[in-house]
């Protein structure tokens, strides 16, 4: 199994981490892709390097998406590269976990209209707007999409996220 984390500079550190840990604990393979390849460096100081570029992805080939919150998807939304890998993500219907600000992106990718979903309480506004069914809960799942409020919530959000990954395995 093979995950992908799309993230940019400024991205809330511990919510690239903890995923990009805790699934590498599950054995699944990890790798990280931004605007450009190279070194990401979050809001804290902490960084990775992207494995690879958005244009670069062939979204065929990962299993996960993982779209972390912050500052990052500020910058990650105005890239149709990654635009289009998260939107092919949802036409396969494969797991998609989304903290903090990462709703923008499905925002931004037109996929939130009608689906249950929770987000920093910050674009609370922008997830109504865009049609999403706001929900002020630790976790939200609504069938391959995960989403969890803030750093806080992470536990529940990789919980979550782990339980969505085994059934949707289990059925496909």
């Amino acid at each position: 199994m093979k995950a992908l984390i799309i993230t940019e500079n400024e991205a809330e550190d511990i919510e690239v981490l903890y995923p990009y840990y805790r699934l590498q604990e599950e054995g699944i393979e990890v790798k990280v892709a931004s605007g450009k390849r190279g070194q990401i460096t979050f809001k804290h100081g902490y960084w990775l390097n992207a494995d690879y570029a958005f244009d670069e992805v062939n979204p065929d080939e990962f299993d996960l998406l993982i779209i972390p919150g912050g500052r990052g998807p500020e910058r990650v939304r105005l890239n149709k590269a990654a635009l289009e890998i998260v939107r092919r993500f949802f036409e396969s219907k494969k797991p998609v976990a989304a903290i903090c600000h990462g709703p923008q992106v499905l925002i931004s990718a037109g996929l939130v209209k009608n689906r249950k979903l929770t987000s920093w309480h910050g674009i609370m506004d922008d997830v109504k707007a865009a049609g999403g069914l706001y929900e002020d809960k630790p976790v939200v799942r609504d069938g391959n999409l995960v989403t969890s409020r803030m750093p806080s919530d992470l536990p529940y959000w990789m919980n979550e996220f782990l339980s969505a990954i085994k059934e949707i395995k289990a059925t496909a």
